[in-house]
């Protein structure tokens, strides 16, 4: 049987999975009920879980039955020849947003959290993975870490399971690291889309508060007015991404946030704003964050005024290894055929905390198209909205697509 017909055959079971996970969504990395279904889910297969008392993360070693090492055999008697040991790691992102669902679906949330983005999919296409393997452990040659891992969506989750050695977890550092992420929207259903290098954004935060000495607004003369100089900045820092980086390495500055005074005649004592900062090399992350906290602090300087910067970094580059990229491509290729395998022109400024573990291991993330059907890609609404949708016939895809990748990169390594 195919990877893609045995993953077919849990279709029922993931998607109900899905839709459980969906109508119950949980943030950040207490995630109690998402972990007790995932938990369910695994129930009755061969594999060693490591669950930690801090937060929701789930880590399953499946042994293989040759490669494997014999210290790995004799944990699920299956004794495995004598020789090193080979892994390849497979990792599924488990957390929802604060969004306020608004899809009408049967088992859309009701409360203030969503899965907009897709994790619950991610979540079931990685379980059905685990099932798929786990018929074939026999044949495995070597072990297959999975990561069902918490907090994505801003609370680092992947560093905490670095940290906490989940990378280690069957006695060996992966090879090789894979993931999946679906999209409501951009890519038709069932199409697989990467690229080597850059594959997502570094993302920080920018936050300056301006200080100056308020008063009047009669006599701005008499004052210091952290207002103007604050709107100076953000139009200047504009400036300082065309004029300073690189168009062919590009950086991202938006304004999302700015705050200053309480009443119209009245000038304020400071004024405060925030930006996101999106880029797609370490050379490019590093220097904005040297150029921009400069041009505040000397702009609000000439103008006798002070800017505190504090800069942020949140999640480096996802970057995909060029081989694994090329791997995951082709094998997605031989499964769903070539017409449903896209090489991406450019990276896309969203940012994945799986960057962290593709720092340590070579791998590569690919985006798994989930347009409801019917839906055009280019206008139906796209992850976080809280009216995006996915279509659950991704799901054993997935599936198939990971456990395919995590069987035939251990046979690769074996010879």
């Amino acid at each position: 049987m195919s990877y893609l017909s045995e993953a077919e055959t849990y279709t029922d079971d993931l998607i109900a999975l899905r839709c459980t996970l969906h109508r119950d969504p949980e943030i950040g990395l207490e995630l109690p009920h998402t972990r007790a279904h995932v938990l369910a889910a695994l129930d009755g297969l061969p594999l060693e879980l490591t669950l930690r008392d801090d937060d929701a993360s789930i880590v399953a070693v499946l042994r293989g039955g040759t490669g494997g090492g014999s210290a790995a055999g004799s944990a699920t008697g299956n004794p495995q020849p004598d020789g090193p040991r080979r892994s390849v790691l497979l990792r599924a992102d488990m957390d929802a947003l604060p969004v306020h669902e608004l899809t009408e679906l049967p088992y859309a949330a009701q409360g203030d959290a969503m899965h907009a983005c897709g994790h619950d999919l991610h979540t079931a296409i990685l379980v059905g993975a685990a099932r798929v393997l786990s018929a074939r452990r026999q044949s495995l040659a070597g072990d297959v870490v999975m990561l069902f891992q918490p907090g994505e969506e801003g609370f680092d989750g992947a560093k905490r399971m670095i940290a906490a050695g989940a990378l280690d977890a069957s006695g060996v550092r992966p090879s090789a690291a894979y993931a999946l992420h679906v999209t409501s929207a951009r890519y038709a259903g069932g199409v697989v889309a990467t690229r080597p290098g850059a594959f997502m954004a570094a993302s920080d935060v920018l936050r300056v508060t301006v200080r100056g000495r308020g008063g009047h607004a009669s006599a701005p003369h008499e004052t210091l007015d952290p207002i103007t100089v604050a709107a100076e900045l953000v139009t200047a820092l504009q400036t300082l991404v065309t004029r300073r980086f690189d168009a062919f390495d590009p950086v991202v500055l938006t304004v999302g946030s700015f705050h200053a005074g309480v009443q119209h005649n009245i000038i304020p004592d400071t004024a405060q704003f925030e930006a996101t900062v999106r880029t797609f090399s370490s050379a490019a992350q590093a220097g904005i964050a040297e150029k921009a906290t400069l041009l505040c602090t000397k702009i609000a300087e000439g103008y006798g005024l002070t800017a505190e910067v504090e800069w942020t970094t949140l999640y480096p580059v996802t970057e995909n290894d060029p081989a694994e990229a090329r791997f995951l491509m082709e094998t997605a290729g031989s499964l769903f055929g070539e017409a449903n395998v896209t090489l991406m022109p450019a990276a896309i400024a969203g940012s994945e905390d799986f960057s962290r573990i593709l720092q340590l291991i070579p791998g590569a993330m690919a985006f798994l198209g989930a347009t409801p059907a019917g839906a055009d890609p280019d206008t139906a609404a796209f992850n976080h909205s809280p009216v995006a949708m996915f279509d659950d016939a991704v799901v054993p895809s997935g599936a198939a697509l990971l456990s395919r990748l995590a069987a035939d990169r251990l046979s690769a390594l074996a010879r």
